[in-house]
């Protein structure tokens, strides 16, 4: 087991530095940059001075070269540090940091929301006896999933805040503020969630195992919790990880669509001016994120199925 966690934390080491790495690449390869965006490059109407863009490249680092540039900010990236952000001259981690509560706050009660939906959708769908009931509660997730979320949020908008007046529709004050949008977050997830749960129900419920419990008088129920639900939460839970992870780059739609304070909006306003600096540390922070809830996700794995454990023990 520690060979096995070791190997994953060098995996989760390998995934950051390739995020820093892609991302720095990327940022610099796209035309313009954010101190000429900033200052306006010298554009008809501004005085701005070649001399004084380039000592602002060089006050950034701007004007060393690329393979230089790379170096730094990956060693201070080491340490925590992605420099000030080239828009506002404010530290880019303290931005990103003190943008996260709210976009944790959404993004934590959607998942919540998520799994009740679509666990709840799967396990309706596939309990219950009435076939066309079954199959009417099991095409809801592909509908789910085929939503756009920023339409969601719309519809949400209108109805819930113009037309009932029941939920705030922008803001980010109190618990009615987080509904609508941890609502338009939990809508694709919890499709998800429910469809491949539901799957695997399904699957699981045709095995012997579950015929032979049913024939001695156990009932659905009962089957489905007490046997059925070990076996099918471990491809639902690989899932879970995958899009628990993408929910905090559903925020940046999501805090943008409602006008709530948090990563999103940290986000969209950095590629908006090209801040270097601060789109690294967001995409550094979701690539962290991700890593972590995996690296949780197979330590669970065991738990649910001994036989993962014996197959790891195995193998080393």
């Amino acid at each position: 087991m520690t060979r096995y966690l070791l190997r994953r934390i060098l995996q989760a080491v390998f995934v950051l530095w390739a995020a820093f790495t892609v991302s720095f690449v990327i940022l610099y390869l796209l035309p313009g940059d954010a101190v000429s965006a900033k200052l306006g490059g010298g554009e008809a109407g501004l005085s701005v001075t070649p001399e004084q863009l380039a000592a602002a490249k060089a006050e950034y680092g701007l004007d060393d070269p690329l393979p230089l540039q790379y170096g730094k900010r990956l060693l201070a990236a080491l340490h925590g540090d992605f420099g000030r952000s080239i828009a506002t001259g404010d530290d880019a981690t303290n931005m990103v940091v003190s943008a996260l509560p709210p976009t944790l706050a959404v993004t934590g009660f959607a998942l919540v929301l998520a799994i009740l939906f679509g666990g709840g959708i799967a396990f309706a769908g596939t309990l219950t006896r009435h076939r066309w009931l079954g199959n009417l509660l099991l095409a809801l997730p592909p509908l789910g999933i085929s939503l756009p979320p920023f339409w969601v949020g719309l519809l949400l908008v209108q109805f819930f805040s113009f037309q009932l007046r029941l939920l705030p529709a922008l803001g980010s004050n109190g618990f009615e503020s987080l509904m609508l949008p941890a609502i338009t977050l939990a809508i694709p997830t919890g499709a998800i969630i429910g469809q491949v749960l539901a799957k695997s129900l399904r699957t699981q419920l045709a095995e012997p195992y579950a015929e032979i419990a049913l024939a001695k008088g156990a009932s659905r129920s009962r089957v489905h919790f007490g046997h059925l639900l070990r076996n099918a939460a471990v491809p639902t839970l690989t899932i879970a990880g995958v899009v628990a992870g993408n929910l905090i780059a559903g925020s940046v739609i999501t805090e943008t669509v409602f006008s709530r304070d948090g990563l999103g909006r940290v986000t969209s306003s950095a590629v908006t001016a090209q801040d270097i600096p601060v789109v690294q540390a967001v995409i550094v922070l979701a690539a962290l994120v991700f890593v972590v809830i995996n690296l949780l996700v197979d330590l669970v794995y065991p738990v649910l199925d001994p036989r993962i454990r014996h197959r790891e023990t195995a193998d080393a």
